[in-house]
């Protein structure tokens, strides 16, 4: 019996750490920034050309926080990241659910309204 438990709880364990961490909702305020260096995740595209440029290409891009940068997944990647062009450089506020993992935070949008000044 003992050895059973055991068992399951390695299982259990072996399985948690192999999941990123549970998905959590969250709406955040920043920019739509392009990564197009692959050696150089972090390494944003220099101006507001070239991030467009880049952004067509279907290169990953990320919103930037003023604390945080965090990967654009799901829908609104597709189609070269379609439906993120007319937000491109400028200020938004983004909601859809958040995992970290590896130590990037991605984030599954689900709406993106831009911020009027």
């Amino acid at each position: 019996m003992r050895a059973l438990v055991s068992l399951v709880a390695g299982a259990i364990l072996a399985v948690a750490l192999g999941l990123p961490a549970s998905a959590a909702e969250m709406t955040v305020k920043g920019t739509i920034a392009c990564f197009p260096y692959p050696n150089e995740p972090e390494k944003p595209a220099a101006d507001d050309t070239s991030t467009m440029a880049c952004a067509k290409k279907g290169l990953p891009v990320g919103i930037r926080t003023a604390d945080a940068t965090f990967r654009v997944t799901g829908d609104y990647t597709a189609n070269n990241n379609a439906k993120l062009l007319d937000f491109v450089s400028r200020t938004i506020l983004a909601s859809g659910e958040v995992v970290e993992k590896s130590g990037q935070k991605f984030m599954n949008v689900k709406s993106i309204k831009l911020v009027l000044k």
